[in-house]
């Protein structure tokens, strides 16, 4: 029985990176890990992702791109403010400006950079590096 998709779609990337597999398949799919791997994506942490219908609930099949050194998800999910990211980022990341927080906001999934520009906060979801 699963409880957090999100934290079973990243522990399979963290585990198919680090035995070096070119493609990994997540299973069952929701928008939530959709819109993680989106964000993933966007700063080259996986590679191309497609949705497929099995009949099972559906599932990712997610391109590697073997950049990934660590990722996870972050619970509790805490609330954080703009002017709190800073804290969080020294707690979850390892370096200033290395790796991503990723949140949800009301704008969406954004990084914490993003958010940063933005100028709003909202709740963590997952750390990427």
């Amino acid at each position: 029985m699963r409880h957090d998709l999100l934290n079973d779609a990243l522990a399979t990337i963290k585990n198919a990176e680090g035995s070096g597999k070119p493609m990994v398949t997540l299973r069952p799919a929701s928008k939530l890990v959709a819109r993680v791997l989106r964000v993933m994506q966007e700063n080259g942490y996986v590679g191309d992702f497609t949705y497929q219908e099995d009949g099972r609930g559906g599932a990712y099949e997610v391109r590697l791109s073997g950049n990934v050194n660590d990722c996870g998800v972050i619970k509790p999910r805490f609330a954080v403010k703009r002017t709190d990211l800073q804290k969080y980022e020294s707690r979850f990341l390892p370096a200033q400006d290395f790796g991503v927080l990723i949140l949800t906001t009301t704008q969406g999934v954004l990084t914490h950079s993003q958010a940063k520009v933005a100028g709003i906060g909202g709740r963590l979801l997952a750390y990427c590096y």
